[in-house]
């Protein structure tokens, strides 16, 4: 069993910076992936990175291509979303998650486990 707990959301203004970390309680296993998905209200949950935790491959939606950077810190079993250059499509809820697949995906239902989100608003 694992627990993830998300922390470092805020109020920012667009162009601002955020980091967001994710402490994991329990065994992260090297095939693992840990991802981050953010939601709206009314709207789906969306992928919006991932990391395979032996191997530190990463990946990211389109949108937060060169703005996000996520990486994880195996020894603090912590992964983290660096947000930069803030958008006003980036508000949503952020929500830590880990896969117990060995392959990538981006679709919520193939996460195993979740936090309870941490909540970005972005404003102008």
């Amino acid at each position: 069993q694992v627990q993830l707990a998300e922390s470092g959301g805020g109020l920012v203004q667009v162009g601002d910076s955020l980091r967001l970390s994710c402490v994991a309680s329990g065994t992260v296993y090297s095939n693992d992936f840990m991802g981050w998905f953010r939601q709206e209200p009314g709207k789906e949950r969306e992928f919006v990175a991932a990391i395979n935790w032996r191997l530190a491959k990463t990946f990211y939606t389109e949108s937060v291509k060169g703005r996000f950077t996520i990486s994880r810190d195996a020894a603090k079993n912590t992964v983290y979303l660096q947000m930069n250059n803030l958008k006003l499509e980036d508000t949503g809820v952020y929500y830590c998650a880990l896969s117990k697949s060995e392959y990538i995906s981006y679709r919520s239902d193939s996460y195993d486990y979740w936090g309870q989100g941490t909540q970005v608003t972005v404003s102008s």
